[in-house]
């Protein structure tokens, strides 16, 4: 029986993947970056990386082995220095990641994104709304049936929440569906 192909969008070494980060030292040695496995809109399975904080690497690697169980199609899962540590073209390109020593939008607050203890995964179907109305990727738009898209009941999004992280798509302001976080 011929093993399924797996297309491999990122193959970077830890060094390549956090090369050019401004972040502290400590915070790099607090880091670990996993292969996951998903299948992406393509239909086909797909093999990226993430860097996360060393502690939460069980977490992140056991969601991602349910998104591939559930065939829940992930635009692409790269280390967000791809894009230059811009998080808006990452987003843009339906990228999902983790680590990005970077401060909340429009704060000067580090996100949780600085420390690895946050994940975006598909940003295009699970944008941010701004109270204001303004939506983040430009384009994207929130349609909870559309495939690759949260809610609230969604599998994924309950097994993050009972591994203690808190969703996006429940924050008062604004929603930010495409984001998990744990503190």
């Amino acid at each position: 029986m011929p093993t399924e192909e797996i297309i491999i969008d990122s193959a970077m070494s830890f060094a390549e993947a956090i090369e050019g980060s401004t972040a502290p030292l400590e915070i790099i040695d607090s880091l670990s970056m996993i292969d996951v496995n998903y299948y992406s809109f393509d239909g086909l399975r797909h093999q990226g990386q993430i860097v996360v904080e060393a502690r939460l690497e069980d977490d992140v690697y056991e969601i991602f082995q349910l998104i591939e169980k559930l065939k829940f199609p992930v635009g692409k899962v790269i280390p967000i220095v791809a894009y230059r540590w811009e998080d808006g073209n990452s987003m843009a390109d339906n990228n999902a990641s983790a680590f990005n020593f970077r401060v909340i939008a429009d704060t000067n607050k580090l996100s949780l994104h600085s420390f690895g203890r946050a994940v975006d995964i598909n940003p295009v179907q699970n944008p941010v709304i701004y109270p204001a109305g303004l939506i983040a990727p430009a384009g994207a738009t929130y349609r909870p049936q559309n495939k690759g898209t949260f809610i609230a009941k969604h599998p994924i999004v309950q097994e993050f929440i009972k591994r203690g992280w808190h969703w996006g798509g429940n924050f008062e302001q604004p929603k930010d569906y495409h984001h998990f976080e744990k503190t």
